[in-house]
């Protein structure tokens, strides 16, 4: 059994446990926190992109179909995986920390109908976009681990997603939140 590859699936499933379970909460609360895709429809591409990252993480080791040389590993050293999986755990550590730092706040997308407060404490006194340096940290544990040519791809497709995502976040964020925006931008990053 690679118990790098099994702890690559976990850490990708409590990430998304996590965010079901928080948007879940959120509404039971009253708050809409599943707002995805709303204000632009092209977000539903980030879907079938984790779907391809999800089979390219799972496919060799379930043997499922795909073109053997998309899944042909870069290398063979089990090093890099292991730093892969300590990624993957610092990007759980990162991902959880952030919801408890988003508080209400929390939203999937865009929610342009009911903006919630801005947050800068927590996390976010570190990055202006943690849950994103999360989301980045698994993809490059996953890449570490899995080194196959699909899973670059679809990490490097999702990476330039959630880049878009955030430019697109920074707008609605200056449009709405101004001069205090503005002051956190210039004393907390875009990334770290």
């Amino acid at each position: 059994m690679n118990y790098q590859f099994l702890f690559s699936g976990i850490a990708f499933l409590v990430i998304v446990s996590c965010v079901i379970v928080r948007t879940a909460v959120l509404r039971r609360r009253g708050i809409r926190a599943m707002v995805f895709g709303e204000t632009d429809k092209s977000d539903f591409y980030l879907v079938a992109v984790l779907i391809a990252i999800v089979y390219a993480a799972t496919a060799r080791s379930l043997g499922l179909p795909m073109w053997r040389q998309l899944l042909e590993p870069f290398w063979e050293s089990a090093v890099p995986g292991w730093i892969g999986v300590a990624l993957c755990a610092l990007a759980v550590v990162m991902f959880i920390l952030t919801l408890v730092s988003f508080g209400d706040s929390f939203r999937v997308g865009i929610d342009e109908k009911a903006p919630a407060p801005l947050k800068t404490g927590g996390t976010f006194a570190i990055s202006r976009n943690p849950l994103y340096l999360g989301m980045l940290l698994l993809l490059a544990g996953l890449f570490l681990i899995h080194r196959n040519l699909l899973i670059v791809a679809a990490a490097a497709f999702f990476a330039a997603m959630i880049h878009r995502q955030i430019l697109r976040e920074e707008t609605f964020l200056k449009e709405n939140y101004g001069e205090e925006y503005s002051d956190y931008c210039g004393k907390v990053r875009r990334y770290i």
